[in-house]
């Protein structure tokens, strides 16, 4: 059993999320989303819309990324194994990239569509997609809603939280192309709006990429900065020197530093380590390991001799 996965105190709470009502979110958003899918894809082979079309596979991509994230929530929680010493709290990361490159993969079959749409001017049926759209504009609303408060502490939940605020900017995109081809007939008017809506789902799943990608490689998680851990070890009592730290992810949520300390007195340990450890956890580092050296001790980039 992994007790020490427990040790945060009190301090540490505004780091954490609410499982039972992120579980909730996950559920009510995947149930939701789910059925305007069908629902506007339908409408949209009836209506002869790649404006629906497009956005109903979006939102598929959408509840694919919920179920992904829910299940990476869910597997995050199982205890650690002799094989798995930090349990599966990396798959939460791994889940987090994946969403970003199917996010990718959804602007591609727009962009295509699209194009397609600008050059061939088929006749669209306008106010079923208006009133349809705007169907979803409340249901992304609601289900990015439900995220928001939880999108900072955790990788997976702004995920989610970026396929729907898009969803809902894509959602109010093709209200307006709807009326626009009420009012005026401009056909073409559909194609463009898609390749708007691309440009915008890009814009914003690169941040979700480029961080996904930094802790699945064991980057420096966004919010830490080694320099700045590194001079708050240094101003703690008996501390001379640190050096050799790594701080990486073990999931979207916690993280892990490994770290040489140079100390004055040995006698002191204890109580030096309990205030490094207290301040690391302030800075959301959750696990850590430290190695000391006495203030005599010769320590390269590469190796001790000591």
């Amino acid at each position: 059993m992994e007790e020490h996965n427990h040790h945060n105190h009190h301090h540490h709470h505004h780091h954490e999320v609410n499982a039972e009502n992120l579980n909730k979110a996950f559920i009510w958003g995947i149930i939701l989303n789910s059925a305007f899918v069908l629902i506007e894809f339908l409408i949209g082979l009836f209506a002869n819309s790649i404006g629906l079309i497009s956005d109903a596979g979006h939102n598929l991509s959408d509840v694919a990324s919920l179920i992904l994230a829910l299940m990476a929530f869910r597997v995050a929680k199982v205890h650690s194994t002799r094989q798995y010493t930090y349990g599966y709290k990396k798959m939460t990361i791994h889940v987090s990239l994946i969403n970003a490159v199917i996010l990718l993969v959804a602007v591609a079959f727009i962009i295509v569509e699209s194009i397609r749409k600008l050059i061939t001017s088929e006749i669209v049926e306008g106010g079923m997609i208006s009133i349809t759209a705007a169907v979803g504009v409340v249901i992304n609303g609601i289900t990015a809603w439900l995220f928001m408060k939880d999108k900072e502490k955790d990788l997976n939940v702004k995920g989610a939280y970026l396929h729907m605020a898009a969803d809902a900017l894509v959602s109010i995109g093709v209200v307006v192309s709807g009326i626009i081809i009420m009012l005026t007939g401009w056909y073409r008017i559909d194609g463009i709006i898609g390749l708007v809506v691309a440009a915008i789902i890009v814009y914003s799943t690169i941040d979700l990429l480029k961080d996904s990608v930094r802790l699945a490689l064991d980057g420096v998680p966004d919010k830490i900065s080694v320099e700045e851990i590194s001079e708050g070890i240094l101003k703690i009592n008996n501390v001379k020197d640190v050096h050799h730290i790594h701080i990486w992810a073990i999931s979207t949520t916690e993280n892990a530093l490994t770290a040489h300390i140079k100390i004055n007195d040995i006698n002191l340990w204890e109580n030096t380590k309990h205030e490094i450890k207290h301040y690391l956890q302030e800075h959301n580092i959750s696990h850590c390991t430290l190695e000391t050296e006495s203030s005599d001790c010769n320590c390269e980039e590469e190796h001790c001799s000591c």
